[in-house]
């Protein structure tokens, strides 16, 4: 056990330092400090000694140098077991620091502000800060360094039960704390400032994901799994407010349906089984879009996970907790709501913000794929009339409808849907044809007068005679394919209304 006679405490993030400070105060230890820190905990009754003081140099450059400076980077490297080392630092009578608390400037807070610029970015890039955590991490041995503020009550425990000492085990285990917050810190500031150039894929793919929590397992019991989040938007940083533990295949279910929900400007409710959506409906009141996603496919909905564009009221949750689901995402819930769902203890409630990542990440053997995310919007004003029937006012809206839906089904993708609601939902088919079959067989509700959407382009007219022969009566797909023309003169012989988007929804 090393004994703590001098310290050095420099923070941005100063919750429960006086606590700590206190606790060093209490066996004699020297605060030495920087500052907004030292002002503070002056104010809290502590006697503080300026690192000005130490240096004999005022802070400098508008506070950019502070702790740059032999006094304190001798004072925490010197190895104790050196010779040389002790008789320099006698030699100009330079005292040596056993401990030092240090976290970084929020880099990430300030990069992360709309509009940011990149002067503002790199004024927040900490420079005096990672060269003390490294100094004191590299010297574990005679100096401990603490760069977390969770760390601080253990640290204090320890300080309290061995009369102002630190282990060796817990100065190794806060060096390799240390080194992985710089690591972190540097790639982090690699990764924005490489964002800044326009480019949305980086040369070199960094992922540097804290593990939020470790999962049962993953899609099978046989697999593990974890969750890894670095923020507190989307599923991955959601706030569960009751139910079970989170499996993988609910958090991958839970993000279709968030991101499903929030297509729509209106109150919307999806319902998915499998990553794809068996029931959507956007509506007047979320009540309503709830009860026409649930009878878009009622059986299939068994089970499934609940996603909703507004925070869940009273009345949509009485509806909900007459069906069996895993669990539900929204971006809050009412007081009714909480109380009506309480019952329900293995129901699992995230209370959800923000959208997705700027990049979707897969996994394939020996490497990652990216991609931007698939955010774009469909444009009314530039969708294409190609039949001699053009589509009326509410088959439009229907077609628009359908095909934000569809953009959410696993390819190949066919959705029947009315107005604000899906008919039939034919996921992940081996052919085009096969989808639309799919969609139908899946139908509870008439297919007459409903309208179809395509992910992708209908490369033979069979797609469109089997649309037909169920009863819907337009479609929006891409378009793009070598036999389009074969594919409009059918749709104009079966009096079908279709447009053309020019993009393509494919989910793999």
């Amino acid at each position: 056990m090393r004994a703590i006679k001098r310290a050095l405490l420099s923070v941005t993030d100063k919750s429960g330092l006086v606590e700590l400070a206190a606790i060093l105060s209490r066996f004699g230890v020297e605060l030495v400090s920087t500052g907004g820190t030292a002002a503070m905990l002056r104010q809290a009754g502590l006697t503080v000694r300026d690192v000005a003081e130490v240096t004999g140099f005022p802070e400098m450059l508008g506070g950019r140098v502070k702790t740059l400076h032999p006094r304190i980077a001798a004072g925490i490297l010197a190895s104790r077991s050196s010779p040389e080392h002790m008789e320099a630092l006698a030699a100009h009578d330079i005292q040596p620091i056993d401990l030092v608390v240090v976290n970084l400037y929020r880099f990430q807070e300030a990069a992360s502000l709309p509009g940011a610029s990149t002067e503002s970015i790199i004024e927040n890039i900490d420079i005096g800060g990672p060269s003390l955590i490294r100094s004191a991490a590299k010297n574990f041995d005679a100096v401990a360094v603490v760069a977390d503020p969770a760390d601080y009550p253990s640290i204090g425990e320890e300080l309290s039960a061995a009369g102002g000492r630190l282990s060796r085990r817990t100065r190794w285990r806060l060096a390799q704390k240390a080194f992985a917050v710089t690591a972190a810190y540097d790639r982090l500031i690699a990764a924005v400032l490489a964002g800044r150039d326009g480019s949305p894929l980086p040369d070199t793919l960094d992922l540097l994901v804290p593990r939020r929590m470790t999962l049962r397992y993953g899609e099978n019991p046989h697999q593990q799994a974890a969750l890894y989040a670095c923020g507190q938007a989307g599923i991955a940083g959601a706030r569960q407010l009751q139910g079970k533990e989170l499996s993988y295949n609910n958090l991958v279910d839970l993000d279709a349906a968030w991101q499903l929900a929030g297509e729509f400007q209106r109150p919307a409710a999806a319902i998915i089984k499998h990553t794809n959506p068996c029931g959507c409906a956007e509506q007047e009141t979320l009540s309503e879009a709830y009860r026409k996603a649930l009878a878009s496919d009622p059986v299939a909905a068994f089970g499934g996970v609940l996603g909703f564009n507004r925070p869940l009221d009273g009345q949509t949750a009485e509806l909900a907790s007459g069906l069996f689901v895993e669990a539900v995402a929204a971006p809050g819930y009412s007081r009714e709501a909480l109380e009506r769902l309480q019952n329900k203890k293995n129901l699992r409630l995230l209370e959800v913000s923000g959208a997705a990542a700027d990049l979707s990440v897969k996994s394939i053997s020996g490497g990652y794929l990216a991609q931007t995310q698939d955010t774009v919007p469909l444009d009314p004003a530039l969708l294409r009339v190609v039949s001699r029937r053009a589509p009326s006012t509410a088959e439009v809206a229907a077609l628009e409808f359908a095909w934000k839906v569809a953009k959410h089904v696993k390819s190949n993708a066919v959705v029947f849907a009315v107005e604000g609601q899906t008919v039939g939902v034919g996921a992940g088919q081996m052919s085009r044809v096969d989808a639309v079959r799919v969609a139908a067989a899946k139908a509870v509700l008439p297919l007459a007068g409903t309208v179809a959407a395509s992910d992708a382009f209908f490369p033979f007219p069979d797609g469109l005679e089997e649309l037909a022969k169920h009863g819907a009566t337009a479609v929006i797909q891409p378009g793009g394919s070598v036999r389009d023309p074969e594919v409009m003169e059918t749709a104009d012989r079966l009096g079908l209304a279709m447009v053309f988007t020019g993009i393509r929804h494919f989910r793999h």
